[in-house]
């Protein structure tokens, strides 16, 4: 009579070795691709609010909005929504000082959601996974 045929306890540690081996693998590869798809949402959405505000300012006789609330108010809405950044903070604006001058700063406090610190990100800032 031929026994039951099944795996052995040493046949099914070695696969489940070989598995979790594969899977750090995979987690290695795409563990740092999180924060840098953040880091990219963030600078998409700087850019569209950079945007609006030109607008805004274009159709205020180039007066700078105060808040960025501003620019979903009024008659015209610039943007649909002032959303959060892709670490939940809100993003940090300062308005112009110079009418003249597009002096506005719109940026994100980064991971750590405290602005002026090195993993802020602008829409210049060029760190990566590893800072």
């Amino acid at each position: 009579m031929k026994p039951n045929g099944g795996f052995t306890l040493i046949e099914l540690i070695l696969v489940t070795v070989i598995l979790g081996i594969l899977a750090g693998m995979v987690v290695m590869n795409f563990g740092g691709r999180v924060q840098e798809t953040q880091i990219r949402a963030a600078k998409g959405d700087i850019s569209t609010y950079s945007t609006a505000i030109d607008l805004y300012a274009l159709d205020h006789n180039d007066t700078y909005p105060k808040t960025l609330e501003e620019l979903v108010s009024g008659n015209r809405r610039y943007v649909k929504e002032i959303r959060k950044d892709p670490w939940g903070n809100p993003y940090n604006y300062k308005p112009a000082t110079d009418a003249m001058k597009a002096d506005y700063e719109v940026y994100s406090s980064g991971a750590d959601g405290v602005p002026n610190t090195a993993d802020d990100v602008t829409s210049t800032s060029e760190h990566g996974p590893d800072e």
